[in-house]
């Protein structure tokens, strides 16, 4: 059995600056802050003082990181708009900096790596039937966050030119 490690307490202004380095490592959401403060030991007025610190010298915005994770899903992961919107309302990010956040993906991009996935999945996946294959590759997609319309539509014009 493991000895419980001790966690010393730490004072105001060492939790001030080692949030700092927490969101200058990558943009953080509130709720992310509140966490590691927690992890750390830090509540009540410090922890609230902290992240009004962080706040005033802008080392943590709501803004920036929506349009940060917006970008980063969609760009590395390839998370569709519905995907990404739900992990945003999960970490308490405002209806306003979601909406600031998804003007982040380019129309066409979005469309671009749809199509892209869509004939990736359609080779990748074992079916029998055309019809098989599509429910397929559509509940792949539509489990990334692609809205099902645009999924749908997608895969019958990626299939008519397959024909």
């Amino acid at each position: 059995m493991k000895p419980e490690r001790t966690q010393k307490k730490l004072t105001l202004a060492e939790a001030k600056f080692k949030a700092e380095h927490f969101c200058a490592y990558q943009e953080r959401c509130h709720q992310e802050v509140e966490a590691k403060l927690k992890e750390w030991l830090v509540f009540g007025e410090w922890a609230a003082e902290v992240v009004l610190h962080l706040i005033e010298h802008n080392f943590l915005n709501e803004e920036r990181f929506a349009k940060a994770y917006v970008g980063g899903k969609f760009r590395t992961q390839q998370w569709g708009r519905l995907k990404i919107k739900n992990e945003l309302k999960k970490r308490d990010i405002s209806a306003y900096c979601i909406q600031l956040g998804m003007k982040e993906i380019d129309a066409d991009d979005y469309q671009l790596v749809l199509a892209t996935l869509v004939i990736k999945k359609r080779r990748e996946v074992k079916a029998k039937t055309d019809w098989e294959r599509n429910n397929k590759v559509a509940v792949y997609l539509i489990g990334r966050g692609f809205e099902p319309e645009l999924v749908w539509s997608t895969i019958k014009s990626s299939s008519q030119e397959t024909d």
